[in-house]
């Protein structure tokens, strides 16, 4: 991964608890994983930060693409600890701790940092080798992560650009659709489902490069639940709300967005909340620079809300309908990352990348949201989110 790191905090925060290295064992579905070793593999390796490197620790199968491909100072394979020979002696559990402990002390490292998602039976087995193993509790790699380098903003944007093309497609298909006589919508005379916007959605996104593991293609009452996935013939009249947040096959970065849709005459009621989730989107997205927050940006799309007469988690934190979910979210390599565009939200700062996606529910009428992809610089934002805002889909 073409990615330069900067652990500087992490190795700061090593020396400041007075440990000699911060150990992540998973594969690479972790995020801190793969950010912090460039490299990906699909069975759980090990990575070693110390105050001067990184250093890898793999089966024999990932040695010579991790060589090659890793951002790492040192890589190692298992069979240099003559892992096959513990195993025969110990079983698979003891040996790989006996490995990994070995593994340790060839980098002079007697105490670790890990993060709370390390394995607690690696853990253990460590401490019996004579290994001091201490939780690092302030997510330093996340933080790291939050701030994405030049690189990672085009690879999210590159994400981006696929899921503009997948929302195309799926716009396309609800402005194509006949309406039937029982008011459902259909396509050559078969009917326009949830499942297949979202088939259209994934073959798109596989064209790009990209895929994902679910959409969100939810119909009338559905989308008034913000993450019920949709099922079943899509009606016209009513309000249909698209949440698509693909991956990178390759890169591992996220894009998001959402759009809300409507084919034919929705009521009244449906175009005032949308109206009014629009205006919300705008204002927090005016909001948005460096220094402020993200419990900042929050309020200001719940003043707009409130101000129209819907409630919000903060006018009442027991509705269940209205604007029942935060403001956005940081995106990158997961989906939901740092920092946090909500009443907790803290400071944001140049490089962040957030999503902004107010939105008005309720069963009775359906649910809207508006969601686009921003990064934050130090007077506003730049916009990753090339798609327009509209209620009446278009084959354009």
């Amino acid at each position: 991964m073409e990615l330069d790191v900067d652990l500087t905090p992490l190795r700061e925060s090593l020396e400041a608890a007075g440990v000699d290295g911060y150990c992540i064992d998973d594969d690479a579905s972790d995020a801190d994983q793969r950010y912090v070793s460039g490299f990906t593999a699909p069975d759980p390796y090990q990575t070693l930060v110390t105050h001067d490197g990184v250093h890898l620790l793999v089966s024999g199968l990932e040695y010579g693409r991790a060589k090659k491909e890793a951002s790492a100072d040192s890589v190692t394979r298992r069979s240099d600890y003559e892992y096959r020979e513990l195993v025969a002696e110990h079983g698979p559990y003891e040996a790989k701790c006996r490995v990994l402990a070995a593994f340790l002390a060839d980098h002079d490292v007697e105490s670790i940092a890990v993060p709370r998602t390390f394995p607690t039976g690696t853990a253990d087995g460590l401490r019996e080798q004579g290994v001091e193993v201490t939780v690092e509790t302030e997510d330093v790699v996340a933080e790291i992560r939050a701030t994405k380098t030049e690189w990672e903003r085009e690879q999210i944007r590159a994400t981006q650009r696929a899921n503009e093309a997948a929302m195309a497609r799926a716009e396309e298909l609800l402005a194509t659709a006949d309406v039937a006589a029982d008011g459902t919508l259909e396509i050559d005379g078969e009917p326009l489902t949830s499942e297949r916007v979202t088939e259209a959605i994934e073959i798109t996104l596989l064209r790009h490069g990209c895929g994902l593991d679910d959409t969100i293609v939810a119909c009338g009452a559905d989308g008034a639940d913000p993450h019920d996935r949709g099922s079943g013939p899509l009606e016209a009249d009513e309000l249909v709300v698209i949440d698509i947040f693909p991956t990178d096959k390759e890169t591992g970065y996220f894009g998001d967005m959402t759009r809300t849709f409507a084919r034919g005459d929705p009521s009244a009621e449906a175009r005032r909340r949308y109206d009014v989730t629009k205006a919300a989107y705008e204002a927090a997205l005016e909001t948005v620079e460096a220094g402020v927050t993200g419990a900042d940006v929050h309020d200001a799309a719940c003043d707009v809300i409130e101000d129209a007469g819907y409630e919000t988690l903060r006018s009442d934190p027991s509705t269940e309908t209205g604007f029942i979910h935060s403001t956005g979210h940081g995106v990158g390599l997961d989906i939901h990352e740092e920092p946090r565009v909500s009443p907790s939200g803290g400071e944001l700062e140049a490089g962040h990348v957030i999503t902004i996606e107010p939105g008005i529910y309720d069963p009775d009428v359906g649910g809207v949201r508006i969601e686009d992809l921003v990064v934050v610089t130090e007077d506003g934002y730049e916009n990753l989110t090339d798609y327009r805002v509209g209620l009446e889909p278009t084959a354009e």
